[in-house]
């Protein structure tokens, strides 16, 4: 299966309302170039400022997620971007004509009709994926709603709903590949519960809002006042509750079609990662807040994986000395060398590198959700450097060993964490002398110092 990325073969627009602000808005879908990503553009305001579709830009999750960027906001994008993740497309421009796409029918099958219709076209350039390597989990304690993303060979969703409500139960739903949303999650429609119904009225919203586009679960009795209410905003001359708990005539296309939008949702949020995933999303109670909260998440763990990677190529060009010729001189061999290079060495100081890499086995034990490098590696990384310092002065390094002897004055600044490159940088505080080495050691992370002691070794002979 092809891995390029793709847009779409030509524009194509959309006319419906928002649902909270109940104007006519317009929607055209455009083709993008590669690396464009997911950009709307508020065509109804000067320069048409646009917005990517990016965790960093959300400002607001309540009954929607909301991005921001220069006081420009779009609010209710998950519908949309559901439908483009849904699709597999990778690049595209969403221009619109307001702050909020349209409701539709509550659901992103209308936006995954429309795509199709025009066709998706494959690109160039390979699309870019955020392999999930070691489990993510991300808990909101004051709901109870937990996301959790764990290694899988495809991109796949499972949602667990529970309001502790009878009318709506307990819902599960899972999506095993992006192929089976069209058919059984793009029509899954949003849902609310009447007395939150009652609030958004009070409050002069969904103003868009119809019986059509969004099923309503009467978790208590109707009064003849809200009766009168839910009339007037919905434009009917009468309003009832069906066998199953849901208001007027509406027919669920789905059991758990409750579940099934959850889903949408979560497709839509994680958009705002900006990276295609592979792995599996479990998540316990959804909602845009926890969401995008894990979106954000993710997206650091990303940009950290990025910077070690560009920090990794700016270094290379200074490396004088890798981790295999480490090894020609010190006995230590994976899982417990923490020197990936030496990029200085003169007679009385050294330089070496060390890339923290989220893989790394201690991390899962150290801490569980709050990865740290444990400060007794940090010191043992500063004496492997000390140890090539020292054994490098010596003809046959390979028949020493170096212990240590003392350790003063070690302080830790501050914790580092994967995605950190470690800068160590060691001078000799006094020459060698009847086999004892006396050196300062210090670590930096981004120029800033992590870590520092004062060390002493024996060098003994094998």
């Amino acid at each position: 299966m092809s891995n390029l990325q793709t847009t779409i073969k030509s524009s194509i627009t959309l006319k419906g309302v928002g649902i909270h602000t109940g104007k006519d808005v317009s929607l055209t879908f455009k083709p993008a170039k590669e690396d464009v990503g997911y950009v709307f553009s508020r065509t109804d305001l000067p320069n048409k400022p646009s917005i990517k579709a990016l965790a960093e830009y959300v400002c607001e999750t309540k009954r929607g997620t909301t991005l921001e960027r220069d006081g420009v906001k779009l609010k209710t994008t998950e519908h949309v971007l559901a439908a483009l993740v849904g699709l597999e497309i990778d690049n595209i421009i969403i221009e619109i004509d307001g702050e909020e796409p349209p409701i539709m029918d509550g659901s992103s099958k209308f936006f995954v009709n429309a795509l199709e219709e025009v066709g998706i076209v494959q690109q160039s350039k390979l699309r870019s994926e955020f392999i999930i390597k070691d489990v993510i989990n991300f808990r909101d304690d004051e709901t109870g709603s937990e996301i959790t993303i764990i290694p899988a060979d495809n991109y796949q969703v499972t949602t667990m709903v529970d309001y502790e409500t009878k009318v709506l139960g307990t819902q599960n739903a899972t999506l095993n590949n992006l192929k089976e949303f069209k058919s059984d999650f793009a029509n899954a429609r949003t849902f609310s519960f009447l007395h939150e119904i009652e609030m958004l009225l009070e409050n002069d919203l969904i103003k868009g809002g119809d019986l059509n586009n969004a099923i309503v679960y009467v978790d208590k009795k109707i009064s003849n006042e809200t009766m009168v209410k839910l009339k007037k905003a919905f434009n009917r001359n009468k309003v009832s509750v069906k066998p199953n708990g849901i208001l007027d005539n509406l027919n669920l296309h789905y059991q758990n079609e409750a579940a099934r939008h959850k889903l949408l949702d979560v497709l839509g949020d994680l958009a705002l990662i900006g990276k295609r995933i592979r792995g599996k999303v479990i998540a316990k109670k959804p909602g845009h807040y926890i969401n995008t909260k894990f979106a954000k998440k993710v997206s650091e763990i990303i940009k950290k994986q990025q910077k070690l990677e560009l920090d990794k190529n700016i270094l290379e060009d200074k490396v004088i000395m890798n981790q295999e010729q480490i090894m020609n001189i010190l006995p230590h061999r994976p899982p417990f060398i923490f020197i990936d290079s030496i990029i200085d060495l003169t007679e009385n100081t050294i330089t070496g590198v060390k890339y923290v890499s989220a893989d790394e086995p201690h991390f899962k034990g150290h801490f569980p959700g709050r990865p740290v490098m444990p400060g007794v590696l940090i010191i043992e990384a500063m004496a492997q450097v000390g140890g090539v310092l020292v054994l490098s002065t010596f003809d046959n390094p390979e028949k020493y060993l170096t212990f240590f002897g003392r350790i003063e004055n070690a302080k830790f600044k501050r914790p580092v964490l994967p995605g950190d490159t470690l800068i160590f940088k060691l001078e000799l505080i006094s020459p060698i002398r009847r086999g004892i080495s006396h050196m300062m050691a210090r670590a930096y992370v981004n120029d800033e110092l992590v870590t520092e002691a004062e060390m002493k070794a024996k060098i003994i002979k094998k």
